[in-house]
C-alpha cells in the first residue's frame, strides 16, 4: 500500500478525539490489533479548550493540545496505530468491516465511530461571506488575532460560556449574545461569566446579520420579545450555537431525533460488531470525560465481541 501500515486489524476507530484516543488506549493495551484513522490531527473538540480544568486528576489545568498529545502517545505506547487520511467509505463485509481511505483499504473484525459533531451554523447573511476574517467558531485557534479589541460571541451553553471566559482574557471587551432570557450553560460557568466585568450579556437577542467590507465591522441584533433591531460594533463574531453529529458515513444506523446514533450502554449500534462513542453518540451529557468513558467502554465490548468470534474461553 505504500504507507507501511498492514491492511487487516481487529478493531478500526474512526476519529481520533477523546473518545477515539481513549478507546486506541484500552484496546491496544488488551492486546487487540487497533487502528485509528482521523481525516486531521489527533483531539477534536480537545485542542480548542485552552485550560483544561474539570477532567478528574488532571490539576493543575494543562491546554487541550497538550492533554490529547498525551493520549496519543499513550495509545500509541500500547501499539496502536494512528494515521491521517480521509474516509470515503465505510461498509460492513462479510468478515467485519472495510474502510476506504485516501491511503488506502484497510478491513478489520469490529470497527468504532468516534467522528464527534461539528459545529452548527446561524446561517445568516455575512456569516458565510466573512468566514475566516472575523467569523469563527474557535476562540482559542482565533481570539490571539483580536487581541484588545471587542468581541461578540454568540451562544448560551457551556461552550460559548467558556470561550467568553476565555476571551475576556485577551480582548478589551466581550458581548455575549443569547437568544433566550438564561442560560443553558452549567451554573458554575454560567456564574463566572455573569460575574466577569469585561463580559456584557446581552439575553433575548438574536444575532441577524454579520456587516462588513473585507472583514467584520458590526452585527445587527434583532430583540426576541420586541423584534427591535439594533447595530453593535465588533471586530470578530465567535459562534457557538451547537453541533451536528458527523454520521454522514453510517446512514444505515439508528438515530435521535437531533441525528445522534443510538446506541446501548456498552455503546452497540444496531449494527453487530460497531460501535459508536463520544459527541457522534446520543446521550444527555457531553464533555470530555463522557467521551472517555464511551471510548473505554466500546473498547471492552469490543473485546467481548471479538473473544466470542473467535470462541475464546477463559478457565
Amino acid at each position: 500500500m505504500g504507507n507501511n501500515i498492514e491492511d487487516n486489524f481487529e478493531f478500526i476507530i474512526i476519529g481520533a478525539g477523546a473518545a477515539g484516543l481513549s478507546a486506541a488506549q484500552y484496546a491496544s493495551r488488551a492486546n487487540i490489533k487497533t487502528l485509528v484513522i482521523d481525516q486531521g490531527l489527533p483531539g477534536g473538540q480537545a485542542t480548542n479548550i485552552s485550560n483544561l480544568e474539570n477532567y478528574p486528576g488532571v490539576f493543575p489545568p494543562v491546554s487541550g493540545p497538550a492533554w490529547i498529545e498525551s493520549m496519543k502517545n499513550q495509545a500509541e505506547s500500547f501499539g496502536a496505530k494512528i494515521i491521517q487520511a480521509q474516509v470515503s467509505k465505510a461498509q460492513r463485509t462479510d468478515g467485519g468491516f472495510s474502510v476506504e481511505t485516501s491511503r488506502g483499504v484497510f478491513s478489520s473484525d469490529t470497527m468504532l465511530i468516534a467522528t464527534g459533531a461539528e459545529h452548527r451554523k446561524l446561517a445568516i447573511p455575512g456569516e458565510t461571506e466573512l468566514s475566516g476574517r472575523g467569523v469563527s467558531y474557535c476562540a482559542t485557534c482565533d481570539g490571539p488575532f483580536f487581541r484588545n479589541k471587542s468581541v461578540v460571541v454568540v451562544g448560551g451553553g457551556d461552550s460559548a460560556c467558556d470561550e467568553a471566559t476565555y476571551l475576556s482574557t485577551i480582548c478589551s471587551s466581550v458581548t455575549i449574545v443569547h437568544r433566550k432570557s438564561q442560560f443553558r450553560a452549567q451554573k458554575a460557568v454560567a456564574a463566572r461569566v455573569l460575574s466577569n466585568p469585561k463580559i456584557t450579556v446581552r439575553f433575548n437577542s438574536q444575532l441577524t446579520q454579520i456587516l462588513g467590507e473585507k472583514k467584520v465591522s458590526s452585527v445587527e441584533l434583532t430583540d426576541t420579545i420586541t423584534g427591535e433591531k439594533s447595530t453593535l460594533e465588533t471586530s470578530a463574531v465567535f459562534i457557538f450555537v451547537g453541533m451536528i453529529p458527523r454520521t454522514g458515513l453510517f446512514s444505515e444506523l439508528t438515530f435521535d431525533d437531533a441525528g445522534y446514533i443510538k446506541t446501548s450502554e456498552d455503546m452497540e449500534t444496531s449494527v453487530p460488531g460497531l460501535f459508536a462513542a463520544g459527541d457522534v453518540r446520543s446521550k444527555s451529557f457531553r464533555q470530555i470525560v463522557t467521551a472517555c468513558s464511551d471510548g473505554a467502554i466500546a473498547a471492552n465490548t469490543a473485546a467481548k465481541f471479538l473473544r466470542e468470534k473467535n470462541n475464546e474461553v477463559y478457565k
